[in-house]
């Protein structure tokens, strides 16, 4: 194999033709300002930043597979009989949402599977939405396997920030995770030192700065939001990516041993996390162990 004139990344025999990487020729393509290409343009208010056109980048493997099983689990509800907007606490507590009686009961899975579940039609579309729009730009730069890390372990931190300040809550969503990706992304091109055009990283950087900035004012003043689903993932995100910048640089097979180190001591810190939660709403079990009574309206941590 031959090395990236540029950055220097392994180029897989057969994948492109010259002395750089299909990414950096992207890049270079894009700093030239290509039609279809964003640079340094503000997202729509709500929306994640739209980095690359579709048709110069298609949308990349686990990206695609994370919004199918999103999308999977919503029909999955109607079709359990929930409802188009407003599916009733029964079916969201049916399909994994988080509840702080029961994932603090004997079901932490909770903490995992309400990333995957959503309150109506409204929050899974602009959810989808931001991660069709971030996933792509995360999977590249991290990497595949560990983008899908980091957009677990901030959906986590976020479910479990959100059973903390809320126990008695129904939440369910992606945002902390997609939150997470943002963040991961925010200091992994502000540290990572990578080899993309200035305009460009600059670009993307206010790009991604006004999608959070904006979406954490949003969800401060809009009530029913689940405020702290989003800064536990957008935290565990920043923090994701200062780490993982300093190896970002390499090829993706040289960082394995970096890589596995990073979360390996995220899993220690999320299971820390969640025996502080637990030891400080265990209270929320014996106190609700008839469910209905204590069940408050669902939140929708939906950026």
């Amino acid at each position: 194999m031959t090395n990236c004139a540029r950055c220097g990344r392994q180029i897989p025999e057969g994948t492109f033709a010259g002395n750089v990487c299909p990414e950096c020729h992207q890049m270079a393509l894009a700093s030239a300002g290509p039609p279809g290409v964003v640079v340094g343009q503000p997202p729509v208010v709500g929306q994640a930043p739209v980095v690359l056109q579709r048709r110069m980048l298609p949308q990349p493997a686990v990206t695609k597979a994370l919004v199918g099983v999103n999308v999977a689990v919503f029909v999955l509800m109607l079709l359990s009989g929930g409802s188009l907007m407003t599916p009733s606490v029964a079916v969201l507590l049916k399909f994994g949402a988080d509840f702080g009686p029961l994932t603090l009961g004997g079901q932490p899975w909770r903490i995992l599977t309400s990333n995957y579940v959503h309150i109506g039609l409204p929050h899974i579309f602009f959810n989808m939405w931001c991660l069709w729009n971030l996933g792509p730009l995360a999977e590249r730069i991290l990497g595949p396997w560990t983008y899908f890390l980091a957009y677990t372990a901030c959906g986590i931190a976020g479910s479990l920030s959100s059973l903390w300040i809320h126990p008695t809550v129904v939440g369910a969503g992606a945002s902390g995770a997609i939150f997470g990706l943002a963040g991961a992304l925010i200091t992994a091109l502000y540290l990572g030192k990578l080899p993309y055009p200035g305009q460009m990283l600059r670009g993307l950087m206010r790009s991604l700065l006004s999608f959070a900035g904006y979406n954490l004012f949003f969800g401060a003043v809009v009530p029913g939001i689940d405020k702290p689903a989003h800064i536990g993932g957008l935290l565990t995100g920043l923090a994701l990516g200062a780490l993982l910048a300093p190896e970002l640089r390499h090829p993706e097979d040289q960082r394995q041993s970096h890589v596995r180190f990073i979360f390996i001591g995220t899993a220690i810190f999320l299971a820390a996390f969640g025996m502080f939660v637990e030891q400080q709403r265990g209270w929320v079990v014996e106190k609700y162990r008839q469910l209905a009574p204590g069940i408050e309206q669902p939140r929708r941590p939906n950026p």
